[in-house]
């Protein structure tokens, strides 16, 4: 029997295979502590937070990946954002790339990003909560899971 991908961190600690999805978590955060991807400071009061929560996915090749999003939708257009983006290449791109490659006898190889950002500096502040089962160290004490990022 398959054993299902867990919907929280609790869930993935609590099951069968809680090595293998800490390995993906721990793996994910330190990630996203490597790129400096935030820096934890107080909520001003003016601001809301956006929740975060982990996503567990065990790939058809047998790894354990865990991802950490933003609960996006809890922001506004105009207000939160002015516009989104996602660099993502149309398969038509790929075939043609694939094409020219046959045609012209170049060398093709495959690669498989584990953390892609994007390198630019946001236009706006976003405050995210901490995710669930991290306890950040910031000027010399730990802060709870309700204590927002910035980043």
């Amino acid at each position: 029997m398959e054993e299902l991908e867990p919907e929280t961190l609790t869930d993935a600690v609590n099951s069968a295979a809680r090595v293998q999805w800490k390995m993906a978590w721990e793996s994910e955060f330190r990630s996203l502590a490597d790129n400096n991807t935030w820096l934890v400071e107080p909520l001003p009061s003016d601001r809301t937070a956006v929740g975060c929560r982990w996503i567990f996915k065990k790939k058809g090749d047998g790894r354990y990946k865990a991802r950490l999003v933003a609960k996006g939708y809890s922001q506004k257009a105009g207000i939160a954002y002015e516009q989104t983006f996602a660099p993502v290449a149309k398969f038509a791109t790929i075939r043609v790339h694939l094409a020219l490659a046959c045609e012209s006898n170049w060398k093709v190889r495959g690669m498989d990003v584990k953390t892609a950002f994007l390198n630019s500096e946001p236009e706006e502040t976003v405050y995210m909560q901490i995710p669930e089962g991290l306890s950040v160290p910031a000027a010399g004490f730990t802060v709870d899971s309700q204590q927002p990022l910035a980043y």
